[in-house]
């Protein structure tokens, strides 16, 4: 029976969280305690943006806002021409 796995990987994740704290302890000291903020401003910002735009499709292609859009889009061309 062949040893387990399980405690190489439980020292190579805490070995990474140990590295990842000790970035983030180096990033704090430098750029000071709201390092990174940004980023997560924008990464939140673009998934709200994204929402947004599947809502706004969703209603654009409902059926009666279709029906309504395209009779407004034949009215401005048959008045324009």
């Amino acid at each position: 029976m062949s040893a387990s796995p399980l405690p190489t990987l439980v020292a190579l994740c805490r070995t990474a969280v140990r590295r990842h704290r000790g970035l983030i302890a180096r990033a704090a000291r430098r750029y000071g305690p709201e390092a990174g903020t940004t980023t997560a401003e924008y990464a939140i910002g673009t998934l709200a943006a994204c929402g947004f735009a599947a809502l706004l499709y969703k209603i654009v292609t409902s059926g009666s806002v279709a029906s309504l859009l395209s009779g407004i889009i034949h009215k401005a061309l048959g008045s324009a021409g």
